[in-house]
């Protein structure tokens, strides 16, 4: 086995855009081969700008619509804000733990495999938090207290601070995209559209203090670019 899911219609998936062509998008589906998107499920109504959705290399969130001989189609526009960050949160989790892996072991492709061959990652990620002992069945019992020590302390470290916020135009529609992405330049944080013109604004600090400062003046320079576009900017308890 290759330890690679079985992907399923209606399954969320993280993936890749490879490139686009004239009437659909090429992606790479994160460990499962390759799909498309139909530019009709891009997003919903006309697109001026495909690539305010989409560009080559940039990782999103898909929905698997049908699969058919090998044929995998998919839809960006079908994704909850909700479902978006779940697995956005699942990847980051994944990623952490593939690198603190290879540190511990040199070459981590093995154990990774074995692990999917029994577990999805990311519920073995949190299955091992309440049973520690759990990782020695596919690495030696010191290898194993090497990793659930760095994992404990990537975790004591890092501070996630997040707060959503809602831009929309004066009449209380969803603001011409351009003008929305125009007012949310900023650096040091990671921006999501959850949809209807609500997006979240998170950062990561040594501690709480220095997330939340991070977050903080990203928002107030998110608010000064709304207002000189006069578009209404408001922050949202999560």
């Amino acid at each position: 086995m290759d330890g690679k899911k079985q992907l399923k219609e209606e399954d969320i998936v993280m993936c890749t855009v490879k490139r686009i062509e004239s009437a659909t998008v090429l992606i790479e589906i994160e460990g499962n081969g390759e799909g498309n998107i139909a530019l009709s499920e891009i997003a919903a109504g006309r697109i001026r700008n495909i690539r305010d959705y989409v560009s080559p290399n940039k990782k999103i969130v898909c929905k698997i619509l049908k699969i058919q001989n090998n044929n995998i189609q998919l839809s960006l526009r079908r994704v909850t804000g909700k479902e978006r960050e779940e697995i956005q949160e699942r990847y980051k989790k994944e990623k952490t733990f593939t690198t603190l892996l290879k540190a511990v072991l040199g070459s981590s492709d093995n154990v990774l495999s074995k692990i999917r061959e029994k577990h999805e990652l990311w519920e073995f990620i949190e299955k091992i938090k309440e049973s520690p002992s759990l990782i020695e069945e596919f690495m030696e019992k010191d290898k194993a207290a090497g990793l659930l020590k760095m994992l404990s302390e990537k975790k004591e470290k890092e501070k996630i601070v997040k707060k959503i916020i809602s831009v929309k135009s004066p009449s209380n529609q969803e603001a011409n995209i351009n003008d929305i992405k125009g007012s949310l330049l900023s650096s040091g944080v990671e921006i999501h559209y959850l949809g209807s013109s609500v997006f979240s604004v998170s950062a990561v600090g040594k501690d709480f203090k220095e997330a939340d400062h991070k977050v903080s003046c990203a928002i107030q320079e998110m608010e000064k670019q709304a207002k000189a576009r006069k578009l209404s900017f408001e922050v949202r308890e999560k």
